[in-house]
């Protein structure tokens, strides 16, 4: 800047002089006054063509002199101007929406106090049937909940009409806060199909509901629900690609959703280069129809996943009235470690269960893994803790963790083992046990 004002005055200076020089030697040339021919003696004891072409470049010097610092000057307004621009446009913020939650205060939650998982189970489902005429069978509502415990994404399947969407919506106005519905679109491929993007021309940033929330998340307590509805529509493992990998991570400083490329000083105040926290008060609920339109979930999704089947709507019951329980993300949590400490795997069914692997391993070369075992550990405890009963949850996990495997292999030589895993579920279950198991694999024997 400086450099820059120091040539312009220089030339204006060069131009100011050459312009009187060549003003007076034009009139010197012209007849002028006595004093002015005085002046130029020395310059008019040349040949005269020598003086016109001395004038002539006086003038023309002039004249590129006046061209280059009015350049110049041009040049320095609208460098300060293009700076002043900048700094304004840096100053706004492009994040509005999440501007305003920043300049927001607001007060302290209250929350309520839950003693017992079983005890807030039946409590929502007589909420969901009393207050919004959705109707579950009570072992559906304790997997949804358990699920909670297992991992952050909840897949449900079934058939249209069978309440996968609501039952996400339902729990999220029963804990207090609305679960924020992302209807998810054939086109999407990448992370900004659920956070947003950057709009260039107008230097802001398009915010999407899914990104409001999550930055809601990190300034309370409150139990968030994001329900992915028809999310294999799409590649999963496209558009939600990061968010599965992050889910799988202890929370802590790594797990850090990225949004935009760069930061700014008017960037909201919870993100740090760009990036967002991924809090631990989140989970996600996918819905899944299964026709032509869809796409089939991979073993990456399914494996990271827990998966309710609903085939069937439940009947309806008389349910007393129930009110919202605002619950705190903190206290749910706590509630499934109580659980897993008090109602832990028993050894019988573990050995039944490593039993079962090495049988599934040694007849369809398929085996539980490390993640699915601890997914076991984790369920088992949390559905007992909602009421239900061991070999239920142990059956839901075998079923749709394990056995689903079963899928990939050659129809034929599946078909051809089916009964024997009936046989070998029955010798280390009993016959009246692991239903869900059984029916499964005798679909098998239909193929």
């Amino acid at each position: 800047m400086k450099k820059t004002v120091f040539t312009t005055v220089l030339y204006s200076i060069f131009a100011a002089v050459a312009m009187a020089a060549g003003v007076l030697l034009c009139i010197t040339l012209s007849g002028g006054t006595d004093k002015s021919t005085r002046v130029w003696n020395l310059l008019l004891s040349l040949p005269r063509p020598v003086t016109v072409i001395a004038a002539v470049l006086l003038v023309t010097l002039d004249v590129a002199a006046i061209i280059l610092a009015a350049t110049l000057i041009v040049s320095d307004i609208r460098t300060r101007t293009s700076r002043r621009a900048l700094k304004k446009k840096k100053s706004k913020p492009r994040f509005s929406r999440l501007a305003a939650i920043d300049a927001q205060k607001p007060a302290a939650a209250r929350y309520e106090k839950a003693e017992r998982l079983d005890l807030l189970c039946e409590r929502f489902r007589n909420f969901a049937a009393s207050q919004m005429g959705l109707y579950y069978e009570k072992d559906v509502i304790r997997a949804y909940i358990a699920s909670l415990a297992v991992t952050r994404l909840t897949v449900m399947q079934g058939i249209s009409g069978t309440g996968k969407t609501s039952l996400a919506y339902a729990l999220g106005k029963f804990l207090g806060n609305d679960a924020v519905m992302v209807p998810v679109q054939p086109s999407w491929k990448d992370r900004t199909d659920l956070l947003g993007y950057y709009n260039e021309f107008t230097d802001s940033y398009t915010e999407t509901e899914l990104l409001c929330k999550l930055y809601e998340a990190n300034t309370n307590d409150d139990v968030y629900i994001a329900v992915l509805d028809e999310m294999n529509i799409a590649r999963v493992e496209y558009y939600f690609a990061e968010f599965l990998s992050l889910l799988e991570l202890p929370e802590g400083p790594a797990r850090r959703v990225r949004v935009t490329a760069d930061s700014r000083e008017s960037d909201p105040v919870l993100f740090e280069s760009g990036t967002l926290r991924l809090p631990g008060n989140v989970w996600f609920t996918g819905t899944c129809n299964n026709d032509d339109s869809t796409l089939a979930l991979s073993d990456k999704v399914f494996d990271r996943a827990f998966v309710i089947d609903l085939e069937h709507r439940a009947k309806p019951f008389a349910a007393p009235p129930e009110q919202p329980a605002h619950v705190s993300a903190s206290e749910l949590i706590a509630l499934f470690g109580e659980a897993r400490r008090t109602y832990s795997l028993s050894a019988p069914m573990r050995e039944k269960v490593e039993a079962l692997d090495e049988y599934l391993v040694r007849e369809f070369r398929i085996t539980f893994g490390n993640r699915i075992m601890r997914q076991i550990e984790q369920f088992v405890p949390v559905f007992v803790s909602c009421g239900g009963t061991e070999d239920v949850a142990v059956d839901m996990m075998i079923c749709r963790k394990v056995l689903r495997k079963l899928e990939s292999r050659n129809p034929v030589f599946v078909r051809a083992g089916a009964d024997g895993l009936i046989r070998r579920l029955n010798e280390l279950f009993g016959a009246d046990k692991m239903r869900e198991s059984k029916e499964y694999t005798a679909r098998f024997k239909e193929i």
